[in-house]
């Protein structure tokens, strides 16, 4: 997955914006003012930071190498992941479905009709 793939899959979320509220190497991705996920690259690796349930984050950490609990984010909802073959385009698509789906589901009722 490139980086414009993996942009352009995030802002094809309903009501999605990005923006760089931590400076230019960091893109975020919010759905009403709360964040589901950030791009940037870590030692030169294109990496995707995005929400999970702690139960994920403690397998999916567990079980891939190229994931860690969230970078520079709270390690018990939050995983890493180092955009590379280890996983498929699908799985980080899923993944990425997950985070967005956790956050909205926290929305107001009248915001969640909008998504």
């Amino acid at each position: 997955m490139t980086e414009r793939e993996l942009i352009d899959y995030l802002l094809a979320k309903p009501c999605s914006e990005d923006s760089y509220p931590f400076g230019p190497e960091a893109q975020v991705f919010k759905v009403f003012g709360k964040m589901f996920a950030l791009i940037g690259y870590r030692n030169e690796k294109l990496t995707v930071t995005l929400k999970a349930s702690p139960e994920n984050v403690t397998f999916l950490s567990e079980e891939f190498i190229c994931i860690e609990r969230g970078y520079h984010m709270n390690k018990k909802h939050w995983i890493t992941i180092i955009v590379n073959d280890e996983v498929s385009v699908g799985m980080v698509e899923d993944w990425i479905d997950d985070s967005y789906q956790l956050v909205t589901s926290k929305l107001t009722k009248a915001q969640k009709m909008m998504v």
